[in-house]
């Protein structure tokens, strides 16, 4: 069983991130070879600070070790370091049609809030396609918001595979049964985010416990006061979906407990859950943070190991695609 999986490092990490995709990964390297890749190509698709892409990459290292990926166990690397990616990016554009580009959610919504609209904003689900493809990935751990990214890439290895032979696995996509996506808590119509969500709604990994509770304390909720999971509250449906993964609990079990209480003091207990299941992890990422030497060392390690196990895939499509390679 071949795992991956890629998270960009933009943006302060949050909750949602953490439900949709930390807590799976350390889960999944336990089931086979595992590939974790920081997709810091994707990050410069729109406007960004070069000096900060360097910090954010060493901060985004720090917490996939500091939530549990062991990075002897796991392939822990930047995309950069690996050419392979930027190379079957272009391989695999002519097999990928305008249509299905244009027709990608997250280009949409993306481009909306740029003034100045990227190429690379609209083709970077072909990188990530190559990202996920040169592994013979089996399953990619993500958030349901990546299930049309995951399609399109099995869409473009079948079509590889149809037009040049044999090349790909055929990846699927596993997703959390609960917690997948987590809601903005101010407004609970829209998924938690640092660039199209609220401040107060979003809570950040590495929130100090006192703006954690104060976040929850001003959650929006619903009208009336019973605390169920359903269609008509959100709000409160978003708050039980943080508890299940903050404590392991399950969505009936939460709704039992606090069967007949107010809200107020669901959203106390709800809050010092996420604090009691974020305090060792900001504990553990200070301390990986505050030697950026080892990280750096780690990217290293990992990048030739990840170069290692793509390249037998990378020639293979050269190969098959008619090209005569140098040896």
């Amino acid at each position: 069983m071949r795992i991956f999986s890629g998270i960009q490092p933009t943006g302060a990490k949050h909750l949602g991130n953490y439900a949709g995709g930390f807590r799976q990964y350390a889960a999944a390297q336990e089931q086979g070879k595992a590939f974790f890749c920081i997709v810091d190509l994707h990050s410069i698709s729109v406007e960004y600070d070069p000096s900060e892409l360097r910090e954010r990459t060493l901060d985004l290292l720090a917490i996939l070790l500091a939530t549990g990926l062991d990075a002897e166990r796991s392939t822990i690397f930047a995309q950069s370091q690996v050419t392979a990616h930027a190379e079957a990016n272009w391989l695999l554009s002519t097999v990928t049609s305008f249509g299905e580009l244009r027709r990608m959610t997250q280009f949409k919504d993306k481009s909306d809030a740029q003034q100045f609209v990227s190429a690379a904003l609209f083709t970077y689900p072909v990188l990530q396609a190559g990202d996920i493809l040169l592994y013979q990935t089996d399953i990619v751990p993500v958030g349901v918001d990546q299930r049309q990214h995951v399609e399109l890439t099995r869409d473009v290895a079948e079509r590889f595979n149809s037009r040049f032979g044999e090349t790909f696995t055929l990846p699927r996509g596993v997703y959390p049964k609960t917690g997948a996506k987590v809601m903005d808590l101010q407004e609970p119509e829209k998924k938690m985010s640092t660039t199209g969500g609220t401040e107060q709604g979003t809570v950040l990994m590495l929130d100090p416990p006192d703006v954690i509770r104060r976040k929850f304390k001003t959650a929006v909720t619903d009208s009336g006061r019973e605390i169920v999971h359903a269609a008509d509250k959100p709000g409160v449906s978003n708050l039980i979906e943080i508890m299940t993964v903050a404590t392991g609990e399950s969505v009936a079990e939460i709704q039992a407990r606090y069967d007949g209480e107010g809200y107020g003091a669901f959203k106390a207990d709800v809050a010092e859950s996420v604090v009691t299941l974020l305090q060792p992890f900001q504990e553990r990422f200070r301390e990986l943070r505050d030697d950026p030497g080892e990280l750096q060392r780690l990217l290293a390690v990992g990048a030739e190991k990840a170069h290692e196990a793509s390249a037998p895939t990378l020639e293979a499509m050269y190969d098959r695609m008619g090209f005569v390679r140098g040896r």
